[in-house]
């Protein structure tokens, strides 16, 4: 699971979610090793985090001479590994403010590296075609109407509400329990496999309600329509067990290894000045995901046709 760049770029399937086996013990050689021009990111496993991986990876070595390795982590273990030097960088974070308050505020062993430019947002979400047939379904109090159009073998006598990977940042066992809904959560077991079913839903127009998120290449392909939540409050979701409200919408940060953040140089520097647009990112992720491009020609394709955008992020 961990891989050299040129092999990455080579040779890498679109990664299948976050319930990868968790990486931390196996530290990338390159991480943060003092003096070298070595750089290790860790990857999340959907498709967004790693278009930003692929760009970023793909400027350090052509622009800037670096030797770049990646470890896929876990969401929460990556921040672990952040803060034990296993790697250098972790580009796209939707949130974790326990692990934020440890590592950054408390033992300082972790940097905030600045705004990724994209602002995620999780929602719950059924196909338009079924929004555009029963509009009053975009209500959660309206949801148990219709649960059973939503039932399936794996979730019984109860509507399936699907989610992607167990370890993606979820409330929805609470929010079910909470709301009394008559809904079953399922885990399709990753971000790849969730995006099997939907399509396969969309293409012979079965209802479906499901956990999903912006910025998504996938909307372009399935067009989706947000169920209304109970409003989110500042502190709703600060106990998991009690969650009752809708998601927050989250700008997405990076993060950088504290020692790598004073020692890194010129990586370090262009890796602060990374941001870009939810359409940059869209563009990347549908060429890997959709039109099978491989991480490096997804990047490539990317970087020759937007040099006015990544100049301006290497080092003056």
């Amino acid at each position: 699971m961990r891989l050299r760049t040129t092999a990455m770029f080579g040779a890498l399937l679109l990664l299948t979610g976050c319930g990868a086996a968790d990486m931390t013990k196996q530290a990338s050689p390159f991480a943060n090793a003092r003096g070298a021009r070595t750089v290790t990111l860790s990857v999340q496993s959907w498709v967004g985090a790693q278009a930003d991986a692929a760009v970023a990876a793909y400027l350090l070595e052509h622009e800037l001479g670096y030797r770049v390795d990646t470890v896929q982590v876990d969401e929460v273990p990556a921040w672990d590994a952040l803060s034990q030097g296993r790697v250098d960088a972790l580009l796209e974070d939707w949130g974790h403010p326990e692990q934020e308050r440890r590592y950054v505020e408390e033992k300082k062993t972790i940097v905030d590296g600045g705004d990724l430019g994209v602002t995620g947002h999780i929602g719950w979400f059924v196909p338009t075609y079924l929004a555009e047939r029963h509009p009053d379904i975009t209500d959660w109090k309206n949801l148990d109407k219709y649960a059973s159009l939503f039932r399936t073998p794996e979730s019984g006598s109860k509507g399936q509400l699907l989610d992607g990977s167990p370890s993606y940042v979820t409330h929805d066992k609470a929010l079910v329990k909470n709301l009394k809904l008559d809904y079953q959560v399922v885990f399709a077991g990753s971000e790849a496999a969730q995006i099997t079913q939907i399509k396969q839903f969309a293409k012979e127009k079965k209802p479906f309600l499901t956990y999903w998120y912006e910025p998504q290449w996938l909307f372009e392909k399935v067009p989706m329509t947000e169920v209304k939540l109970p409003p989110y409050e500042e502190g709703c979701d600060a106990d998991p067990e009690k969650v009752a409200c809708a998601y927050p919408t989250t700008p997405l940060r990076k993060y950088l290894n504290a020692g790598f953040a004073k020692n890194g140089g010129e990586a370090a520097e262009f890796l602060k000045n990374f941001r870009w647009t939810t359409e940059d990112q869209n563009e990347v992720a549908l060429m890997i995901a959709e039109q099978k491009l491989t991480p490096r020609e997804a990047a490539e394709k990317w970087v020759d046709g937007h040099a006015s955008v990544w100049k301006a992020w290497l080092p003056r």
